[in-house]
C-alpha cells in the first residue's frame, strides 16, 4: 500500500520557462506556514522535501518519508567488500597459466 502524500505547506516552487538554462526555477517561502510545517515534521533538527512534477506540468513539493531499513548483519558495505573480494580472488586464479 503507497503511503499517501504529505504536501510541504509554506513551500512553492515555480518553473520559468522564459529563464536562461542555468536557473532551475525559484522557490517562494511562507514563514508561518512553513515553520508551522517543519516543527510538526522534524526528523533529528532535519525536514527532507523533493521537488516534483505533477501530470499536470504543474511542480510541488512533498515531504520525503524515505527511511533506509536497517540490515541486521555487518551492513551491506561489508557484503560488498566481500563480493568484491571473492570476484578478485576468481579472478587472480583465472589467470594463472596452469
Amino acid at each position: 500500500m503507497a503511503e499517501e502524500k504529505v504536501f510541504a505547506n509554506g513551500f512553492i516552487f515555480k518553473r520559468s520557462e522564459k529563464a536562461p538554462d542555468f536557473v532551475v526555477g525559484s522557490m517562494s517561502i511562507k514563514i508561518d506556514e512553513a515553520i508551522a510545517f517543519m516543527r510538526e515534521h522534524d526528523k533529528k533538527g532535519w525536514v527532507n522535501l523533493s521537488v516534483k512534477q505533477a501530470r499536470s506540468g504543474n511542480y510541488y513539493i512533498e515531504l520525503d518519508t524515505f527511511e533506509p531499513k536497517k540490515s541486521s548483519d555487518t551492513g551491506s558495505k561489508g557484503a560488498r567488500d566481500a563480493a568484491a573480494e571473492e570476484r578478485s580472488a576468481s579472478t587472480e586464479d583465472d589467470d594463472l597459466p596452469f
